[in-house]
């Protein structure tokens, strides 16, 4: 079964699916980024830079292109939402020396990114300290009371993270298919990783567990050109 295949149920702007939350609008991108227009702002979540480089580092040889292939995916989503602000949601690099082990192709293309928009870099569990590449580090963020970190929890406020790597698998008619998706209550957004080089977790498994509420679960589930709303009824485990 092919995404396209999908029933259609969107909260549509334009002919794009749109996440309502916190009394805001989000635009879902088909790269895992969130557009928050009104914001002029970009959230990426889970870039895992330098991962391949990373692994290589402990015996693992892997070609190490996941870095320049996830840059050029942030390129191209700045130019097309033309963000003033870019928030990346933690674990940017897959280690803290994956700050000073860029080949210098990669260096280059992050620093004309760096002086395109406005940079804010949130701590993860993969990256929890300070570096000078350009923009401001910090452990939280909160905009239009909205707190933006790396990893989800139950608040009082609402909360936009990622950490989890979401994924969505749906069954229809006997088929079934699996991607990255957007998740969200009242209360907690979930966003997809970001990076090339990353892998995912279903929402109905044990990860997720007490994090979203079933009853009020929005779901959107990415796909090459576009993404698609998906009714929570549809969700199978796996």
């Amino acid at each position: 079964m092919t995404l396209s295949a999908l029933p259609k149920n969107p909260d549509r702007t334009d002919d794009h699916p749109m996440i309502r939350f916190a009394g805001q609008t989000f635009e879902p991108l088909p790269s895992g980024a969130l557009f928050w227009r009104t914001e002029s702002a970009l959230l990426v979540a889970d870039l895992h830079l330098e991962k391949m480089s990373s692994f290589a580092r402990y015996g693992q040889l892997l070609p190490p292109y996941d870095t320049g292939l996830t840059l050029l995916r942030l390129e191209a989503d700045m130019q097309r939402t033309r963000a003033h602000e870019v928030i990346a949601l933690g674990d940017s690099f897959h280690r803290d020396e994956g700050t000073r082990s860029l080949q210098t192709h990669d260096r280059d293309r992050l620093d004309r990114l760096l002086v395109r928009a406005e940079w804010t870099w949130l701590a993860g569990n993969h990256d929890p300290g300070r570096h000078d590449l350009g923009g401001a580090c910090r452990r939280e963020l909160t905009r239009c009371g909205i707190t933006l970190c790396h990893e989800p929890r139950r608040a009082g406020a609402p909360l936009i993270a990622g950490h989890l790597h979401p994924a969505a698998r749906v069954a229809i008619n006997g088929r079934s298919m699996r991607a990255a998706c957007f998740v969200a209550d009242e209360n907690l957004m979930i966003l997809p990783a970001y990076g090339a080089a990353t892998g995912s977790l279903n929402i109905l498994g044990p990860a997720f567990a007490g994090l979203l509420r079933l009853d009020r679960m929005q779901v959107v589930m990415t796909g090459r050109d576009r993404v698609y709303p998906v009714s929570p009824k549809r969700l199978a485990g796996g």
